[in-house]
């Protein structure tokens, strides 16, 4: 039997693990993610999906050194906001020391597997 799939969120990690992350705009420049389909600004249903930017910039981050049961093995860990220009995106830092997560730092996305769920998760790896 197949796992259930959230078709929104699902299909747009599946872009993002072939480096083809998009974004959801409106004709009024509106940025947003999947899974929606009215922009949550203007209310329009005409939404195009633009690549997303290379890479983003994390705007603020908080590491959890005692975290709920379903990321247990994961931690510690940081969880991060990073700019991505029209849109703002949360995952986990991935690929370097915790110590050295900061604000203003370049990251790229990527797609990874918890350790405790063993469900894909979205994270940023430094530039």
């Amino acid at each position: 039997m197949s796992e259930a799939r959230d078709a929104g969120f699902d299909d747009w990690l599946d872009a993002a693990e072939e480096d083809q992350a998009y974004y959801l705009e409106c004709s009024e420049g509106h940025g947003s993610l999947p899974p929606r389909r009215v922009c949550p600004e203007c209310g329009s249903t005409e939404l195009e999906q633009p690549p997303l930017p290379g890479t983003g910039t994390i705007e603020t981050f908080t590491v959890t050194h005692v975290p709920t049961p379903s990321f247990e093995e994961d931690a510690p860990y940081a969880t991060a906001i990073a700019n991505f220009g029209p849109v703002r995106l949360t995952g986990q830092v991935a690929g370097l020391d915790l110590e050295k997560v900061e604000n203003g730092l370049e990251v790229d996305i990527a797609v990874a597997v918890s350790e405790t769920t063993g469900d894909r998760v979205l994270t940023f790896e430094p530039v």
